[in-house]
């Protein structure tokens, strides 16, 4: 099956819209007919209502005094129905008595007959000039109902002449053809109208959402294209990072490799020269120590220079080479350096580890066996080892390793830029920035001091060192 199409949001509010707009035509246009249909019946009510009060009203005012249809002048009214105009326009005609007696009507047979007085008549006698199309189902009107299917029925009161008193109401019945026609022209024309406008307004919006769609297109077109360029820089910033990681974590190898091979040279080289010169010093020392004493102490104060070099070389030596960590676990290696620690300065240290995992990636080991090994010197030698503490932990979420060292000494200013700026200190930060880690410095005068270094342990692996 192919995939399913998808409108855009223009098409779809011109959908929307389309909708809104035919159902708003179609509400307005109906309510427009019904309101003009409404007028239209009015002004039929209201030229009915002149002619009753102009022609015929004079005539039944006989009523005022006796409400009988011997008051009303017959005569006259059908004159009335037969020589003018009225008549023409009239096919039926009633005039009712207050208790609903047909005083007179075009229907003799109708005169005299009394019938419940309803909705439209009642009106009538309240004072209002009622027209509605009659379907002509009432029983006073079966004579109609054999001629016509509906008529336009009105009902129009008669007050006595200098008074407001209702003295009879007048029923006239006409044809619905013209007044139907006059109206559907009337309702041909409102419909006409409000589709001329709706179908403008329309347009307007059309081309006014049309414009700002394909805005909206260029620009998403735009930003589907930028966001595959940043997609792309996205994918390659990640290769060079992962270039980066991995040169770095190889840089911590080579650098141990070059530690280690300076701490070979200076065994094989200067130590060894050292070594010859205090051997061949010591027999000269012996040789002339009994002729030329003066010579003899020069001699020695030699020697003891030479095997204090020899010593310092042979610790400096000792230093720059990194016991075999590789094999072990990162635990056994944290450990290592804390007891390396604890038995040439015969200090205590306070050991916690936390969730680690069984191994870590070799720079990772390597830094943190040396950030262990900088940081605990530093402790010793400017807190006198007091309250020393080791606190390693990793975290799953973030995939870290936390090396903490704190100390309970003196403390130092942070804000002093020469204790910031020890080369232990620096050396330390290069080494976990390196690895894309983070290393934080927190001391105070009298408060001691804190180092943590947060080591990833994502870092790519590397060949033993």
């Amino acid at each position: 099956m192919g995939e399913k199409k998808q409108f855009t949001l223009a098409q779809q509010y011109m959908f929307v819209s389309l909708v809104v707009m035919l159902a708003g035509m179609v509400g307005i246009g109906l309510w427009i007919s019904q309101q003009i249909e409404t007028a239209v019946t009015n002004r039929t009510a209201a030229v009915t209502a002149l002619y009753v009060d102009s022609y015929i009203s004079p005539h039944l005012q006989g009523l005022a005094e006796n409400e009988t249809k011997y008051a009303v002048d017959v005569a006259a009214l059908e004159r009335l129905l037969t020589d003018t105009s009225l008549g023409t326009q009239i096919v039926s005609f009633k005039v009712w008595s207050p208790d609903g007696v047909v005083l007179y009507a075009t229907h003799s047979e109708l005169i005299g007959q009394q019938y419940p007085i309803e909705e439209g008549l009642a009106a009538a006698f309240n004072g209002d000039v009622v027209t509605e199309v009659s379907s002509l189902d009432k029983p006073e009107q079966a004579l109609e109902r054999e001629q016509f299917g509906t008529l336009i029925e009105t009902y129009a009161p008669s007050r006595a002449s200098g008074s407001d008193t209702i003295i009879a109401v007048s029923e006239f019945y006409q044809t619905s053809d013209g007044l139907e026609a006059e109206i559907r022209s009337a309702q041909y024309r409102s419909w006409l109208v409000v589709a001329a406008v709706m179908i403008s307004v329309y347009l307007l919006l059309a081309s006014i959402v049309g414009q700002a769609s394909n805005t909206i297109v260029s620009q998403q077109n735009e930003l589907k294209a930028n966001v595959s360029q940043l997609n792309g820089l996205l994918q390659q910033n990640e290769e060079l990072n992962g270039r980066i990681r991995r040169a770095a974590a190889r840089t911590t190898a080579l650098n141990e490799k070059n530690l280690q091979r300076i701490s070979a040279d200076l065994h094989d080289g200067p130590a060894q020269d050292l070594a010859l010169a205090l051997l061949r010093i010591e027999s000269l020392s012996e040789a002339i120590e009994d002729e030329k004493p003066e010579v003899s102490k020069d001699f020695r104060t030699i020697q003891l220079a030479a095997e204090s070099a020899m010593e310092e070389l042979r610790t400096i030596s000792a230093g720059l080479r990194l016991p075999q960590i590789a094999p072990i676990s990162l635990a056994e290696t944290i450990g290592r350096a804390v007891h390396d620690f604890e038995k040439k300065t015969q200090s205590d240290v306070t050991l916690t580890l936390g969730n680690l995992p069984e191994q870590a990636p070799l720079p990772v080991k390597i830094t943190a066996y040396r950030v262990l090994k900088e940081s605990l010197a530093n402790s010793f030698r400017h807190a006198q080892g007091k309250g020393l503490s080791v606190h390693v932990y990793s975290t799953s979420e973030t995939e870290m390793l936390t090396v903490e060292i704190s100390d309970k000494g003196a403390g130092f200013d942070m804000g002093s830029t020469a204790v910031k700026n020890r080369l232990g200190l620096v050396g330390m930060r290069e080494r976990v920035e390196l690895l894309g880690g983070r290393f934080d410095l927190h001391s105070a005068i009298g408060h001691g001091t804190t180092i943590r270094a947060h080591l990833p342990l994502n870092v790519p692996e590397v060949d033993d060192v």
